[in-house]
Order: C-alpha cells, then structure tokens, then sequence
C-alpha cells in the first residue's frame, strides 16, 4: 500500500531562491499581522470535530513541555536570517504550550534523529511534519493528524475552466510525476483520462506552461509553495479541490511523544481541538500558506 511519507524531498525540488525568498517573508510575517491581513475567502482545513464536547483532560504536573523538530524544512520549519528557529510546526508548538498553560523550549534536531530521541524520552514531542505510519506507530505514538498532504490538480491561469472529476477529464490529459502514488492515483480513478508521466517536476510544470498537457496533479503543500513563488510566474492555479485518500497519501503528520504516553497524547489532542475553536490554527496556516494546499 502506498502511504504518504515526508515531503522534504519534493518540497526541496522547489527553487533554493524561492525558499530563500519565503524564509524573509516568514521572518517579516512574524509580528501579528493585521485582521485586514488575511483573506475573508481563504479558510484553512479542519481535522477536529468542534461540534462534539470533549472533556479537557488532567495536565499533571508538566510545567515545561519540551518540543523537538528540525530547521531545513520550509516554510514548517527553518532558520530566519537573524538565526531564530520559525515555521508553521514551530508556532504552532507554541500555540499549544500557551493553551495547556506550560512553559515551552523549541529545540532543533537532525530529522534522522527526531523519533530516537521521542522514544529515549529526551525530548517530550516531535513537531516536525512526521507521518502517521505503521513503521512510525512501532516507535512513538501520535496525535490526531493537524494536517494532511491531498493531491491536487493545477491548470493554466485563464484557460477554460476544467472541473477535475473523472466524468469531465475522459481524453484529456493529465501529466503526473512518474512512480509516486499521484500517478497511481490517476490510474485508478481516472481511468479514462490520458495520463502522462514525467520524469521530474520541472519537466512536469514545463509542459503545463507550454499547453502540452491540460492539468497536472501532484502534492498539494508542494504545489501550493510553487503557486505562490517566483517560479511560478503567476502561471497556473488549482482547479477543483483536495483528494484525501489516506489508502494514497497516508494518514496525515501529527506530533510524536513516546509510546504509551497517554496524558501527554491526550493533552496535545485538546490543546489542539481549542486553538482550532480558536481560530489560531486558521491564522498560522493562512500566514505560512497564503495559498492554501486545501
């Protein structure tokens, strides 16, 4: 079964300009923007059901919450040109520890490392865009997922408007990046479009550009940080909306903490379901993501 794995690999395909650019972006992001600042059309995904009570579980007595995650992962986590660690995962560490009312250390750490040191107990979470896999499951436990990675289609910015549903796409075609889960996506529900597969994703976004292909599909956080650079030129936008399909793209990335760690587990599951009522999940995603991969 294809399950989504980290996306640093694809993600890092993306211009080291562009990550250069967005990295003094997000440092200039990180003073509280202004209301007027975030779009009212945008909206950020949900992975909490905020209609159902949930009892606010015991703290304990942790008072200081220890968080690990990595620094060469932008725009989740990076390196600000002052030297300061920032990123979506690394706000959103914080978010949590005001909530449960805990002082809070951020700490950078190689990625090969991160679920080591969880199940050692040297660190108390792994913040770090770390996928809920069975492998993974063997070593740590996990949260509910705070965010997963869809596929998406993306077209020509004012071509004719093409609804990506199986029905509508018979005969067009559809370029994918060849062997990942995207394509096999496509295979199998889009049967009767004609899929095309390309070695690379430069190779892939060329040919969009140049109308060789009608759509192409691929990660949506990848597609969504090159929709939003330089790289892309204003060039393409996505059609249609997220496909989810966890049996494709996995179950999402939650926040680690060692095995068997229930109150802590628990905790961080509130913490997360009321900075979702909040509205602070929705205003961080919407400052790392101004276009949104959902």
């Amino acid at each position: 079964m294809i399950v989504v794995a980290r996306l640093a690999k694809l993600c890092r395909m993306i211009s080291g300009a562009v990550f250069l650019n967005l990295a003094a972006s997000m440092h200039v992001m990180a003073q509280p923007a202004p209301a007027t600042a975030v779009p009212v059309q945008m909206t950020a995904p949900g992975f909490w059901d905020l209609q159902r009570h949930v009892e606010k579980p015991e703290t304990g007595s942790q008072r200081v919450l220890h968080f690990i995650t990595e620094d060469d992962y932008p725009p989740f986590d990076f390196i600000a040109p002052d030297g300061v660690l920032m990123g979506f995962n690394v706000e959103l560490a914080r978010a949590l520890c005001e909530e449960m009312r805990v002082q809070c250390t951020v700490q950078p750490r190689r990625w090969d490392t991160i679920l080591d040191t969880i199940a050692k107990g040297e660190a108390d979470a792994a913040i770090a865009s770390i996928a809920i896999t069975p492998r993974n499951l063997v070593r740590v436990d996990f949260t509910a997922p705070y965010y997963k990675t869809p596929g998406r289609f993306v077209g020509r910015a004012g071509a004719d408007g093409i609804i990506p549903l199986p029905e509508m796409l018979v005969g067009k075609i559809i370029g994918v990046e060849k062997g990942t889960a995207h394509e096999a996506f496509l295979r199998d529900l889009f049967a009767r479009a004609e899929v095309r597969p390309f070695d690379n994703s430069a190779a892939l976004r060329s040919a969009l550009r140049r109308g060789d292909i009608d759509l192409m599909f691929g990660d949506g956080v990848t597609l969504a940080l090159w929709l939003n650079g330089s790289d892309a030129g204003g060039c393409c936008a996505f059609r249609g909306g997220p496909f989810a399909s966890p049996e494709y793209f996995g179950d999402g990335a939650g926040v680690a903490v060692a095995k068997g760690n229930i109150a802590l587990r628990s905790s961080l599951n509130y913490a997360f379901r009321r900075i979702a009522e909040r509205g602070v999940y929705t205003e961080l995603y919407l400052k790392y993501f101004p276009i949104g991969f959902f």
